[in-house]
């Protein structure tokens, strides 16, 4: 599954998530959370920008749980940053302008756990 955040502050706000995640106990024991670009470096550059954190989820990992830390983020961001959240088939909801319950929902109907 991975997470892009797009705008001015995307790779901060990855660095952000990242940490985030990293501090939830049960995510960083049950996952495998990294950061990533969507896209290739041009050439003479450094390094493309980082916009994406990718997470390896383990069987021990509820939607619900990884629904409440995405949203719980979102919520401490002082600019809520649009995050479209993907699955690993192709099917993804992006997450904008909504309460931290509706973002914590779309995440968990996504991830097939609705409440």
């Amino acid at each position: 599954m991975t997470l892009q955040l797009v705008g001015n502050s995307a790779e901060d706000d990855v660095r952000s998530l990242y940490d985030w995640l990293l501090l939830d106990r049960t995510i960083r024991r049950e996952a495998r959370v990294q950061m990533a670009s969507s896209s290739v470096p041009l050439p003479g550059q450094q390094g493309a920008v980082l916009d994406l954190v990718s997470l390896v989820l383990g069987s021990g990992i509820s939607a619900g749980s990884l629904g409440v830390s995405i949203a719980s983020w979102r919520a401490t961001r002082p600019q809520k940053p649009t995050i479209t959240v993907e699955r690993s088939d192709g099917n993804k909801v992006t997450i904008t302008g909504t309460t931290r319950d509706e973002a914590q929902r779309l995440i968990e109907q996504l991830l097939g756990e609705q409440q």
